[in-house]
């Protein structure tokens, strides 16, 4: 319910009731208690009239269902939690399932109905006062539909002084308070959400959840320090060949330089391809050339040098590395000859932190 009044512990047991307590009220312009003390079968087929208005409401046999309820489901509302109990209710109701999310009109209203049985069996009203409080309930809201909140004060004390003969003035009263405390109070709101519609904007993705990988098993793992220690030595690894790569492309891009030098160069002579060169064109030319091919060398000596340099650096590090690498956790071996494997071990890298200290 949108807001819920505080209510206490039954005071009084349950009666049973028969079918000669129910009063002889009318409901949506049928005498439905009186038909079935006409009829003596309660629920009857005969009875089941339904409600084909749109307004949301409760059909007069609900009641019939919640009259017929055992006395002893009186306790069993305060043991339900909530949305257990909202559906037994909608159960008795006679509802038909609906989409909370998309149809929360319905979805207040049940909660309304619901919080109306729970303050009453909390208050100790007998069964029967129970399911008229709930009936007084969806009364209310439908008469108080559009008004204001000074007619509705009105037609909640007319109902009130109506229903006087069907509870006792404790009861009454406590019935008059809840709902000051709780539709009064917050009687815009209820008007909000039940008086009006309202357009619906729900959208609805479909979203694809894809699940992690399955582990590898325990046996297969390693230790956290082992597997950064290897994600090291790997990316160094890969920057290596990632050098000697860049190394060999920049020589075959310096040899298609060069290769277009050298022709441009003999392209320059004046339609002497096919004549005898003197001895100064000569010279010329194959100075030309060999200046080219000095410059093209220069240039891949200087990259060279330059990718050796960072290659020995990696290699350095990857040594550095190896002489820190972690001690994996010794597994425990049974026997003498677990114990001299975990010895050499222990040797082997004391002698490489020694050498690496030299």
């Amino acid at each position: 319910m949108l807001a819920k009044a505080n209510s206490g512990g039954p005071t009084s047991d349950p009666k049973q009731l028969s079918v000669d307590d129910l009063p002889a009220t009318r409901y949506g312009g049928m005498a439905y208690v009186s038909a079935i003390r006409g009829h003596k079968t309660i629920g009857s087929a005969c009875l089941c009239k339904v409600n084909t208005s749109r307004h949301i409401s409760i059909r007069p046999q609900a009641f019939v269902m919640l009259y017929r309820v055992l006395p002893s489901t009186k306790a069993m509302w305060l043991t339900l939690k909530k949305p257990e109990g909202r559906e037994h209710l909608r159960r008795l109701l006679n509802w038909e399932e609906f989409d909370e999310l998309r149809d929360s009109r319905r979805s207040i209203l049940l909660d309304t109905l619901y919080e109306s049985i729970i303050f009453a069996v909390g208050k100790g009203f007998p069964w029967g006062e129970v399911a008229q409080v709930v009936k007084f309930t969806e009364e209310l809201l439908k008469e108080t539909k559009g008004c204001s909140v000074t007619e509705a004060v009105t037609i909640l004390g007319n109902k009130l002084r109506d229903h006087q003969g069907q509870f006792n003035t404790t009861h009454l009263l406590a019935l008059c308070d809840y709902f000051h405390n709780t539709f009064i109070r917050h009687y815009k709101l209820y008007q909000y959400v039940l008086g009006q519609d309202r357009d619906v904007n729900l959208t609805v993705t479909n979203l694809e959840v894809c699940m992690p990988p399955q582990p590898l098993p325990l046996a297969e793992g390693k230790d956290r320090e082992v597997w950064k220690h290897e994600q090291q030595l790997e990316g160094l690894s890969t920057a290596e060949v990632q050098k000697r790569t860049h190394m060999l492309l920049l020589k075959g891009a310096l040899r298609l330089e060069q290769q277009h030098l050298l022709r441009e160069t003999f392209s320059r002579l004046p339609g002497r391809q096919h004549q005898t060169l003197n001895r100064e064109e000569l010279e010329k030319l194959i100075n030309e050339a060999i200046h080219i091919q000095i410059e093209c060398l220069k240039e891949l000596l200087q990259y060279e040098i330059q990718i050796t340099f960072d290659i020995l650096d990696l290699k350095l590090q990857k040594k550095t590395l190896n002489l820190k690498a972690p001690i994996p956790p010794l597994v425990p071996i049974a026997g003498q000859s677990g114990q001299d494997e975990a010895l050499k071990l222990s040797k082997t890298n004391k002698g490489k932190k020694a050498k690496a200290k030299k």
